[in-house]
């Protein structure tokens, strides 16, 4: 081929189909000086030997660019450059403090940011481990010396106090030299790695894959890198702990601590050639697994069974903007990429001689009337269609799986309605069909305390399971459509509502008894029981049923999940949060974070069509089931 050939090269190119492979997408924050976007080579040059196509992000601070960008990229990686101006952190600016880039400080703040709601896999490299920890919650030091030691001018060195936070390796007195002179491909001083961390995997482990091995230095805790700077990570903050230290203790990488793929390092792997590969590869290879995984729900319906987010109604919250006091919405759905959700109106169960409206907050309601079960009910949902109807662009409600489906083939969200504790009833039947008219998909027959419809499994075993009237109610349910949930119930109601019905009953919320001693979780027996008759059981992210000691994750949720699999199979499970309800764990906090439940399930090799069923298939084939044989009345 002639070098200066133009249709030599292409025709190289289209010999053969596809002319190229799919590779993620990694966007690389540039550097700004003078009037120029710049970027060292060394970095994109990394990123294609890792397997990823680099992406130059220019520093814009414009919200429709940084969106946009960030909706095309699997990865994002923040560069090296100047000092961020202290006055993002609430300080004013050290002796010591070096040169600031105002055109580099906000948009890459932004970036992080947004990139982190959409759980966008990250790597920040020397600035970018600052740019990190400034963005979410943690501190920078504006000068290593100045602020971790002071000077002894007898022996000429830097005495430094204890590191802020602490030090995986033991500090040495005296700070070393953190700014070098050397060449930047040398390594100046080595940093100590904590075990069980990704740098860990990385670097001092056997890989399993062999051809990596090459690229390893000897297996040890003590990695050699290169280190260009004056600042440094004084605390990671909440969301990352601290993965590796200088021998003075400062810090030098950190990860998420939200089982995330997030990190940061002090030092310059992009100068370090093979060295330095490994961290390319693991965000390329993270960033691999975060296309999939949008391309799964970009395929997929994904509907979380159940959230309370109407217990918040009374808070003035807004269901249109990133709202922090509320768990679901509009922002949060879509950083998810989440489809659907069922919304309940929580009706909370009173004591005997306790007053319902003494249970509530009434004051949204209407001055001067009464606040019954139905009608504090009615107000819920009138409040979502009031929520639906201002925001009709970009949310509908549904009532069936087929709107489901549309909605989601509209590019449009979709809110389907419940209702958590059958005392909404009021012990009138006909109140029945009243919900149902109003669009319900499935009433949760009781909550924590036996109503009249049926024993829960925290009440006092009023009926022996379920009630007269209770039976009347879950043949009415079969007869309009309504499915049947028996979350919260009591075991006997369980058997007794799966006798009755004529239709596969659903749990929407709860986990299982195995693995989590606790009343409100299921038998195995009754998961099987389930299973036969065609039901589903959604497991749920309230952390006391998750585990019962200890800080609940998204890793004990897939082992519930599992479990579940195990027990009934995968055509009779899926995922009900509890969002707003006190659902939500580390890794799967709120809705912008339910992508990471599909990153898992790809992670623990689920194929698309299981993915498919645990997202909602296997509910919607049971609604389907159940609004087919509804009667015509």
């Amino acid at each position: 081929m002639t070098n200066y050939h133009l249709p030599s090269h292409l025709d190289s190119i289209h010999a053969t189909f596809p002319a190229a492979t799919h590779k993620p997408v990694i966007g690389i924050t540039a550097n700004y000086e003078g009037i120029d976007a710049t970027l060292r080579d060394r970095y994109y040059k990394q990123v294609v030997e890792a397997g990823g196509v680099p992406v130059i992000i220019p520093p814009i601070a414009d919200k429709e660019v940084i969106i946009n960008t960030l909706d095309h990229i699997d990865g994002l990686l923040l560069s090296g450059g100047g000092d961020y101006n202290p006055l993002w952190a609430g300080e004013q600016p050290s002796p010591k403090l070096g040169h600031i880039n105002a055109e580099r400080d906000l948009p890459e703040l932004l970036i992080t940011r947004l990139a982190f709601n959409r759980q966008i896999p990250m790597l920040g490299i020397c600035r970018g481990i600052q740019t990190l920890a400034m963005a979410l919650g943690g501190k920078v030091e504006q000068d290593i010396m100045e602020e971790r030691g002071e000077r002894n001018e007898e022996c000429g060195m830097w005495k430094v106090e204890p590191p802020s936070v602490p030090s995986r390796g033991k500090a040495q007195k005296g700070v070393i030299r953190h700014s070098q002179d050397a060449d930047r491909s040398e390594p100046t001083h080595t940093v100590s790695i904590a075990e069980g961390s990704i740098l860990h995997d990385l670097y001092c482990k056997e890989s399993p894959d062999k051809s990596l091995s090459s690229l390893l230095p000897p297996l040890s805790s003590s990695l050699p890198v290169n280190s260009f700077h004056h600042q440094a990570v004084s605390d990671p903050g909440p969301r990352f702990c601290v993965t590796a230290t200088a021998p003075d203790g400062i810090i030098e990488a950190i990860e998420s601590s939200e089982h995330k793929p997030v990190m940061g390092v002090q030092w310059h792997p992009e100068w370090l050639g093979k060295d330095g590969l490994p961290l390319f590869q693991w965000l390329v290879s993270q960033a691999a697994a975060f296309s999939q995984a949008k391309e799964v729900h970009r395929r997929t319906l994904t509907l979380d069974t159940h959230c309370d987010t109407p217990m918040f109604f009374h808070q003035d919250i807004h269901f249109e903007q990133r709202d922090p006091k509320i768990l679901v919405d509009l922002h949060k759905m879509t950083e998810g990429r989440q489809d659907a959700v069922t919304m309940v109106a929580y009706l909370p169960q009173p004591k005997p001689g306790e007053v319902f409206a003494d249970k509530v907050d009434t004051s949204w309601c209407p001055t001067g009337q009464p606040v019954t079960p139905v009608a504090y009910t009615d107000l819920i949902f009138d409040r979502i269609e009031e929520i639906v109807a201002v925001n009709s662009r970009y949310v509908r409600i549904a009532r069936t799986p087929d709107e489901l489906y549309q909605n989601k083939a509209d590019g449009v969200k979709s809110i389907m309605i419940g209702i958590e504790n059958g005392l909404a009833l009021e012990h009138r039947l006909e109140n029945v069909r009243h919900f149902a008219d109003r669009g319900i998909v499935y009433i949760t027959l009781c909550h924590n305390g036996d109503n009249d419809i049926c024993d829960s499994a925290r009440g006092s075993n009023t009926w022996g399971g379920v009630s007269e009237f209770g039976e009347q109610v879950i043949r009415e349910m079969n007869r309009l459509g309504i499915m049947v949930d028996l979350s919260h119930a009591a075991e006997k109601s369980f058997y007794d509502a799966l006798d009755i019905s004529s239709t596969p009953i659903v749990c929407s919320h709860s986990n299982c008894r195995a693995l989590c001693e606790h009343p409100r979780n299921l038998t195995d027996d009754q998961l099987r029981a389930l299973a036969r008759r065609g039901g589903v059981a959604h497991i749920t992210l309230y952390h006391g049923f998750l585990r019962q000691e200890g800080e609940a994750s998204i890793l004990d949720a897939m082992d519930h999940l599992e479990h579940a699999i195990r027990i009934m199979g995968i055509d009779h499970v899926g995922l009900g949060t509890d969002f707003d309800g006190d659902g939500g764990v580390r890794g799967i906090a709120d809705s912008s974070e339910l992508i990471n439940f599909t990153l898992q399930l790809l992670r623990r090799r689920f194929s698309e069509e299981d993915i498919r069923k645990i997202w909602g298939g296997n509910w919607l084939r049971v609604m389907q089931n159940t609004q087919c044989r509804m009667q015509n009345a």
